[in-house]
């Protein structure tokens, strides 16, 4: 049973032409905001535009656009298969053995010194 609403004739009745008072209108006809429901359409909304965004400056930035030739342009020969795998794959992992093993080398020097003093 609901309670009834003050200034209202009887436990929650409505006057002809009038709105019911909001404690009395059914659940079911009530809308909350899910305040988690707003993050994610947020969320949403924030990758969307990102994602909009990075596609734009992708397709501004196509080859397609390298077609032509500039003034000054000069081209040199290619890269070979195995030139093309050295400079890009074995010359970074080259240079990552080479900090890895200064930084190994390093952190060993400053262990054995606190071990000997």
């Amino acid at each position: 049973m609901r309670t009834p609403v003050p200034g209202w004739p009887g436990p929650c009745r409505t006057v002809r032409g009038a709105a019911a008072h909001p404690a009395c209108t059914d659940r079911r006809g009530v809308r909350y905001v899910d305040p988690v429901s707003y993050k994610v359409k947020k969320n949403a909304l924030r990758a969307g535009t990102i994602t909009a965004g990075t596609a734009l400056m992708l397709l501004m930035s196509s080859p397609a656009f390298a077609l032509t030739r500039d003034d000054g342009d000069d081209p040199g020969p290619g890269l070979s298969v195995l030139e093309t795998l050295g400079l890009y794959v074995a010359a970074p992992i080259v240079l990552f053995l080479v900090i890895a093993g200064l930084v190994m080398l390093g952190d060993k020097s400053r262990k054995q010194a606190k071990t000997k003093g």
